[in-house]
């Protein structure tokens, strides 16, 4: 098999991240993922990126065939329809009531394929006062919690560095998705997986929302520390930074010996997790006293010996030379003919008897297998293909 999903064709209707995400995951997993675009523009994607030769596309695109498709036009509303009737996935993150425009709302899609599983991203969901505002991941992030605690106490909030809103909201769509297809074994119909950017992050706010519901506690900006979780924090060494999490018991004891204060273990200020959360700043100290002696990769082999969570601060450059990276092929390299070789990451999670893979790279072309598509899928053949490209519908 080349993948647990293979014999799954997904639909991916839509651009940017959130849709698209979604379906680089199904692919990754063995699906064929037939991506709509529009005929001459194509996905924003294709040029996204820092650098100067900006390569997400070649991240988000793989695994994919691209069939450009003008869905402004009743005919190429029809033909995507057509499709849509021979798929077991659709995935779309447009604003909510752009497929109920086009004559493709649920319900109707349901009555052409009864098995259709309709995976829907959007910022605030199908239904609510909200739903048909437009919705980025920035927003997502802001409204679902996470924004606010990003950043020094005493700054504005600051943003991750990445579109992390877009990229949850696309992982609960896929995993709706697998729970769908699980159902579908049982009912024999599809339904819909409705993945709202904001939810998806509230998903990942661990306690904010007990604390404050029990206790009134308000969580704000904390920096580089999780208040009253100590020792853990980013510490600094005679080259560069590394992180060391040492906050339970018996691991702060061996963290204790291993930088020669044995006794700091049964002293009553660090005994404890609510003792040393209670004196952060200055076990901190204390630490890095010892960190700054230190090179990281010193710092990082002691701590590996004496089995101390710890580890280097990566940019790239260090990803793709570590022997843990390349034990388990974390990194995927792509030959390309305009960008050179190209590192990305590598199908993840890792199944054990039905593995993912990089089975296709990322279309160069907008509508690079349009035709392939349309007479694979639909049965046209290329003089139906040729009168359609004419007409401006592919």
């Amino acid at each position: 098999m080349s993948g647990a999903l293979e014999g799954i064709r997904v639909i991916e209707m839509g651009s940017l991240i959130a849709g698209p995400f979604c379906g680089q995951l199904l692919g990754d997993m063995g699906a064929d993922v037939i991506k709509i675009e529009q005929p001459g523009e194509g996905d924003p994607m294709r040029q996204w990126g820092q650098g100067a030769k900006p390569a997400w596309w070649r991240v988000i695109a793989r695994n994919k065939r691209s069939v450009a498709l003008n869905l402004r036009l009743p005919r190429g509303q029809e033909i995507a329809r057509d499709l849509i009737g021979q798929a077991d996935i659709l995935v779309e993150n447009f604003r909510p009531g752009t497929l109920e425009k086009w004559g493709m709302a649920p319900e109707a899609l349901h009555v052409l394929n009864p098995h259709l599983i309709i995976v829907r991203v959007s910022g605030y969901g199908q239904t609510g006062p909200y739903a048909d505002r437009a919705g980025f991941g920035l927003v997502g992030e802001a409204m679902g919690g996470w924004r606010y605690l990003v950043g020094e106490p005493d700054r504005p909030p600051a943003r991750m560095g990445l579109s992390i809103g877009d990229t949850l909201a696309a992982t609960f769509g896929c995993m709706g998705a697998l729970a769908a297809l699980h159902a579908r074994e049982k009912t024999g119909r599809g339904q819909v997986v409705d993945s709202a950017l904001y939810e998806a992050v509230l998903q990942v706010t661990e306690s904010l929302l007990p604390d404050f519901g029990t206790s009134g506690h308000m969580r704000t900006r904390s920096g580089s520390i999780l208040p009253g979780i100590a020792p853990s924090n980013a510490y600094p060494c005679s080259d560069g930074d590394i992180v060391i999490g040492g906050n339970q018991d018996k691991v702060f004891a061996r963290l204790a010996e291993t930088i020669g204060h044995p006794a700091w273990a049964e002293d009553e200020r660090f005994k404890t997790h609510h003792a040393r959360g209670s004196r952060q700043s200055e076990l901190d100290g204390m630490i890095a006293d010892w960190t700054r002696q230190h090179t990281v990769a010193e710092v990082d082999a002691i701590m590996a010996q004496a089995g101390v969570p710890a580890g280097p601060i990566y940019r790239p450059d260090g990803m793709v030379k570590d022997p843990q990276f390349l034990a388990r092929d974390a990194i995927h390299w792509e030959e390309h003919e305009g960008l050179g070789r190209v590192p990305m990451p590598s199908v993840f999670p890792k199944l054990s008897e039905t593995p993912g893979a990089v089975r296709r790279a990322a279309p160069d072309a907008v509508g690079q297998h349009t035709e392939e598509v349309l007479e694979e899928v639909l049965g046209l053949d290329a003089t139906e293909c040729a009168g359609l490209r004419r007409a401006g519908i592919i």
